[in-house]
């Protein structure tokens, strides 16, 4: 199994990437939400010149904030910096819409852009709709000046879609050459999301190769020292941004769609919610993701219960992440990719490194 990095796109933080690299992580996906963090393709652009082997690429890029065509030359001017290398991952963003007070892509949205990303990505022309108001109809569009290096299509990009439902993990079915998942908890969960994907597949006669089939799981990872506690301080310092994530997207879900808390949230769900309700409701919005997978505010503390911990990071001896990584790796995860606190990363990093990485 691979392990990768996720990474809060930081114009300044190009380091951590290249320690990456060193430490031998096999990809660096760099996130992709504009009122949170610095622009991912300009911070991919400094990555790729100071790497030479580690992949990157978005994790993911976004449908609703830029039109196809703006990611597929986007990453494809990455390519032509680090060509063999380069993916894109995409999703429809929950956290960068919501935080914008916008709802991100519905399914049918999102199965369209992703028809017109994945030809473009090969170079290919595809139609897209109006973008501006008074536009009409459908035209078709492909990049005409793809040589002298602006950008890279010879070099194949692969399209990895996010999925966290059966909709649109069967869109990754469907479309991707790979799916972003959310971690599994067991094998047994594992082969409950392949059916998902491969659902997709069938209903497009996509045939499938599971073993070609690029799956990743987004989480962080603490290995714990002999004797300590799954809730430590040190625990909360380094997965605590993870864990709050997991909680601002159920607040979300249940906000707008009145999804139920999942079960690790329910001891901390009434006072969380109403710690969240006591915001104005024009700015709220922009209150459910603040330090998001970045950093706990302190009036957050409070809630990062062991439950909540464990439900959204691999916390263990390395003897039981190895465990459980080998586990995942034979139900057909390919790749676990961390999201430590952003004041920890490098201490996680460093850890991760020698106890975890290259030993799957």
């Amino acid at each position: 199994m691979d392990i990768g990095i996720c990474v809060a796109s930081h114009i300044g933080d190009v380091d951590y990437v290249v320690r990456a690299e060193a430490l031998g992580y096999s990809h660096a996906w760099l996130a992709d939400s504009q009122m949170l963090w610095s622009d991912c393709y300009a911070t991919l652009a400094l990555a790729a010149d100071r790497t030479s082997r580690i992949n990157l690429g978005t994790g993911v890029a976004v449908s609703g904030t830029r039109p196809a065509p703006v990611h597929a030359a986007g990453i494809a001017t990455i390519n032509a910096l680090a060509p063999g290398r380069t993916f894109c991952g995409v999703g429809a963003g929950n956290t960068a819409m919501r935080v914008m007070g916008q709802p991100p892509h519905r399914i049918r949205e999102f199965d369209d852009y992703l028809h017109a990303l994945r030809s473009l990505l090969r170079g290919e022309e595809a139609m897209m709709g109006p973008l501006t108001v008074g536009a009409y109809g459908e035209a078709p569009i492909r990049h005409i000046m793809p040589d002298k290096g602006f950008v890279n299509f010879a070099d194949p990009i692969p399209l990895y879609v996010s999925g966290f439902g059966p909709r649109s993990l069967g869109l990754a079915g469907k479309h991707g050459d790979g799916a972003v998942l959310a971690l599994a908890g067991n094998s047994g969960v594992m082969q409950n999301l392949w059916r998902m994907i491969e659902d997709g597949a069938r209903a497009v006669d996509r045939e499938l190769h599971r073993d070609a089939f690029y799956t990743t799981a987004l989480t962080t990872m603490v290995v714990l020292d002999e004797g300590e506690a799954a809730d430590s301080d040190r625990v909360k310092a380094e997965c605590g941004a993870m864990a709050m994530a997991t909680v601002h997207y159920a607040y979300d879900q249940w906000r707008n769609f009145g999804h139920q808390p999942p079960g690790a949230l329910r001891e901390i769900w009434d006072d969380y919610s109403a710690l969240l309700d006591s915001y104005p409701e024009e700015r709220r919005h922009q209150r459910i993701h603040a330090g998001h997978n970045c950093w706990v505010l302190e009036e957050e503390a409070q809630f990062l219960t062991r439950e909540v911990l464990e439900a959204s990071s691999m916390i263990g001896t390395r003897d039981q992440l190895l465990t459980r990584l080998r586990d995942l790796a034979g139900a057909g995860l390919k790749q676990v990719m961390i999201l430590p606190n952003f004041d920890t990363r490098f201490e996680v990093l460093e850890r991760v490194g020698r106890d975890i990485v290259g030993q799957i």
